[in-house]
Formats: C-alpha cells, structure tokens, sequence
C-alpha cells in the first residue's frame, strides 16, 4: 500500500512538471534560446509549484519531498528545455542543497524559505578560470579580519552568476592544496565588492544564465560561513555526489526528449514509399536509443535510492552521470541523423538536443573526472 501510494505521488509530480513544461516553458523555448534570455520571472512561478525546493523540509518552504521526485521534475523539464533543466538542477542541488546540509539552524530559517519557494535564485560557486577540475588549486581567497574574512578573486562558468541573489563560494582560508584549506560562505547580491562579470556566449543552455563573479575586497561577516572554516573543500564534494545525480537527471530528459522526437518522425517521414520507421537503419538506431536510455535511468534511479537510504552513493552517482550524459550526446546526435537536412534546421527540435546535451559530459566534472572517481571507487574496493 505504500509502495502504491509513493508511485501515485511520483506520477502526480511527472504530471504537474510535464504540465508546466508544456505549456509556460515550450512556447518560449526557441526565443530564450536565440535571445540567450534567463527567464527569472518564470523561475519565481516555478518556485510556487515547488520545483525550486524539492528536497527542503517543508518547515523552510520547501516541498520535502526526496530525490526519486527530484529528479522526475527535472527529467520533465528537460525533455522540453535543457536550459531550464539545468538552472532548476543548480537551484536545488548546489546553492539550496549546500546551505540545507551544511547551514546552521539560523541560515536555514535565512535562506531557505526565499529559495525553495523561488523568491530567491541561488548560485554555487566552485570553478575558476584557471581551476576547473583541479578546485584544490583555487585562488579566490578569504583573509580573516576580526569577525569578517575579505574575499578577492574571480570565479567563473556560474551558473546564475550574475542574477543569483545569494550565492554559495568556496574560498581559500589556508595553504594551496590543503583540502582543509577551503572554506564556504553565503554571499548575498548587494553585498559591497561582490559583483557580476562576463556572462557566456555558450552552445547550449543558452537560457540558463553562466557568468563570472568577481570579489574585490568583499567583506563577509563570519555569521556567513557554511560549517566551520576548512570544511569547504569536503562539503563541496558531497554536494557533488547529489548534483551529479541531478545531471544525470538532466542527461536523461533531453535524451528522452530527442528519442521521443525521433520516433514520431520515423513513423511519419516517408521515403521510397513507406515509413522510414520501417527501414532497418533507422529502427535499429532508435532500438539502441531506446536501450541506453533504460540503462540511463536505472543507473540514476539506482542512484537516488541510495541517496534517499542516506548510503554511500559516490561511485553510483559518477557512474549515472558518466552514462547518463554520454547517452545523451549519442541519443540526441543520432536524432539529428534520423531527422536528416530537417534535423539540422531550428525549426525542429532535435538540433537543440544536440547542443544542450554536451554540456551534460563537461559540467559537474567531466566525464573523464567521472571515470576518474569510479576506477579509484572500484580500485578501493566499494
């Protein structure tokens, strides 16, 4: 009875997603493409339905619910717009997630209840332009000053780095490659010396805002630490664990949504008098689709379990974001292919798949950094 009751609430929750993304995110899809507009108005509407707060506990604000319907939002999103996929993914699994997990009870009862219900956008800040995977090498530092640590430095590659409200930032408050030597702070828009710079002229997930954001002698109140000062490093790496689940989610959408094209297309396009459907080239393209995708969402269903069980999910959510994005590369490539001189046209929507889709392999560690993460994983043993 239970088990029935939880896939009631899952499907109800894939509906109200797919509803949304169907009918206030698919109109617009190509024009916040083109025009590379973030659409923060739509993201406070989201945040009404829920889906900015998934995973907070609904004394904050949040819809308290798990990451078997976290990742549902996402992948329905996603089959629509990659974009807004991603921005909803950062939203909740690295700004909001990081203050849920590692706040104090005052900064929880600050920040999430503006988060989770979307009055706010949140940004997390790990990448450098000269430290991507290689976050030990960060050069952004936070220098104690009585009770307030001054913050120099740029990061880049953030997503909602220039309209976030309130963002997450790892600094560096000890020796280079001491992974006790980073700490994270909350660092509110507004805030003297914190301020937005180049935003990205990108690919893909041309709607999802990515930015720099430069501090220059920015002075944070220590009230704003997350944890205590050299936990930083090891907080970011957790939160990882649950982002990469994220986009996995991601991957999974926009593969689904360029599969779910390319059926339809096979079944309608006709070439030497019959359904290219009907050609073995193509029905076994979809057939390999079809199988990678199953496999996709396995590896991330597997993957939200354990994370729901509070296990051990690091090797679990490399592996569902490794596959799952490599998926969506090959599903959304082949569509491209099945849809031919059409499917390389804006007028369809298999080109957009294609473009979003890479950014899947690079964000959140790459995917050589996940097969880096899961030979140690599976050279230690777990």
């Amino acid at each position: 009875m239970v088990a029935e009751t939880a896939i009631d609430n899952l499907q109800m929750i894939r509906e109200s997603a797919r509803d949304f993304a169907r009918t206030r995110i698919l109109p617009h899809v190509m024009e916040w493409d083109e025009t590379q507009h973030f659409p923060i108005d739509m993201f406070h509407e989201m945040g009404q339905y829920g889906f900015l707060g998934v995973l907070v506990p609904e004394e904050y604000g949040g819809s308290g619910l798990g990451y078997q319907e976290y990742i549902t939002v996402i992948e329905e999103i996603a089959k629509v717009c990659g974009s807004i996929g991603l921005s909803v993914a950062a939203h909740n699994s690295l700004c909001t997630n990081h203050i849920l997990m590692f706040g104090s009870e005052e900064q929880k009862q600050k920040y999430l209840p503006k988060l989770a219900t979307g009055e706010w956008i949140g940004a997390w800040g790990l990448t450098e332009p000269n430290t991507g995977s290689d976050a030990m090498r960060m050069k952004v530092v936070a220098e104690k000053d009585g009770d307030y640590y001054i913050i120099n430095g740029a990061k880049n590659w953030i997503t909602h780095g220039k309209s976030g409200h309130a963002a997450v930032v790892m600094t560096r408050t000890g020796d280079l490659l001491d992974s006790r030597g980073i700490t994270a702070f909350v660092v509110e828009r507004g805030t003297p010396g914190f301020t937005a710079g180049k935003k990205e002229n990108k690919l893909g997930m041309r709607a999802s805002e990515t930015a720099e954001m430069i501090f220059d002698n920015c002075r944070v109140h220590k009230s704003q630490m997350l944890g205590n000062e050299g936990e930083g490093f090891i907080q970011a790496m957790k939160i990882l664990d649950g982002g990469r689940i994220s986009i996995a989610a991601l991957s999974l959408g926009i593969a689904k949504g360029a599969y779910e094209a390319s059926v339809n297309y096979a079944k309608e396009r006709e070439q030497f008098g019959k359904p290219i459907a009907r050609f073995q080239a193509i029905s076994f393209k979809l057939a390999d689709m079809a199988t990678k995708i199953q496999a996709s969402e396995l590896l991330t269903r597997r993957a939200a379990d354990l994370k729901n069980k509070h296990e051990y999910v690091t090797k679990v959510a490399a592996m569902a974001k490794y596959y799952a994005s490599e998926t969506a590369v090959e599903v959304s490539t082949d569509a491209v292919q099945i849809f031919g001189g059409y499917g390389y046209t804006k007028d369809f929507p298999v080109e957009k798949f294609y473009r979003d889709s890479k950014l899947c392999t690079i964000g959140e560690g790459t995917s050589e950094i996940q097969k880096l993460v899961i030979s140690r994983e599976v050279l230690h043993g777990k």
